[in-house]
């Protein structure tokens, strides 16, 4: 896979840097990345797995632009424009050398499958623990490395899965009932900007293979406080979704929190 004139160009930093160079770049250009959810993190996330050079992003979405976005959304311009769709408007600006296509849908326990089928690296980007559970689920069953994200007011937190390393289930069995909302609490731009841009470089890390990736690591973000707490843990052998005697199943009722 050849670079054309406009490409060596706009990769010159990345192709200058010895963790990725010629052959870090083909693979990102080689490379299909999913990220679900096209909010504050997947904004972020986006922009930065385009500029890299990702040559196949899909975006999944259902949710549409209110002015309460922008504040942290930053790909978005338009009110009442399908997020995943904007996202593809954004990034065929940015770079017509990555192929992308906004996806308008839900991801459920019915289409998880086919949407991260086919991809080399997932990305959650969404802000419901349901989602975020259905996601982890889906991956570790079906084998599919990814990147969890999450950020609520002031604070964030990033890991990441590869198959046979811990999952998000052996630090969280069941979906808390009373995790609040960013609607209750609000949310800084900032914060999921800094989620999301760890998140493309985990997806960035997995396919060059530079760096070490934030397998059995939970690392959780307080920007007030400008601190990185790092929270260390292993597979748990009785882990419903990777454990030894796997349990989950991917019905609707098994992501409804619990009370």
């Amino acid at each position: 896979m050849y670079f054309d004139n406009d490409e060596c160009k706009r990769y010159a930093r990345n192709f200058a840097l010895p963790e990725i160079g010629v052959r870090g770049q083909r693979k990102l250009k080689e490379a299909w990345v999913l990220v679900i959810g096209a909010g504050g993190l997947g904004s972020t996330a986006v922009m930065y797995l385009a500029a890299a050079g990702v040559g196949v992003i899909t975006i999944v979405d259902y949710d549409y632009v209110e002015e309460s976005n922008f504040n942290r959304q930053v790909i978005h311009t338009q009110v009442g424009v399908n997020k995943a769709k904007s996202a593809e408007y954004f990034v065929n600006n940015l770079n017509p050398h990555v192929s992308v296509l906004g996806v308008d849908e839900k991801v459920t326990p019915q289409n998880i499958l086919g949407h991260i089928d086919g991809f080399n690296f997932i990305v959650d980007c969404t802000s419901g623990f349901d989602s975020k559970f259905l996601i982890n689920d889906a991956c570790v069953l079906y084998k599919k490395p990814y990147c969890h994200g999450g950020a609520t007011g002031t604070q964030g937190e990033i890991m990441t899965y590869v198959p046979g390393s811990p999952c998000l289930r052996c630090l969280m069995r069941e979906i808390p009932f009373d995790a609040p909302s960013n609607e209750e609490v609000g949310i800084l731009g900032p914060v999921s900007g800094m989620i999301g841009c760890m998140q493309a470089m985990e997806a960035i890390k997995y396919i060059t293979g530079a760096g070490e990736l934030l397998t059995g690591r939970l690392v959780k973000y307080d920007a007030l406080e400008t601190r990185f707490q790092t929270i260390r843990f292993g597979r748990d052998k009785d882990c419903p979704a990777c454990g030894d005697k796997p349990s989950i199943k991917l019905s609707i009722d098994r992501y409804r929190p619990k009370k």
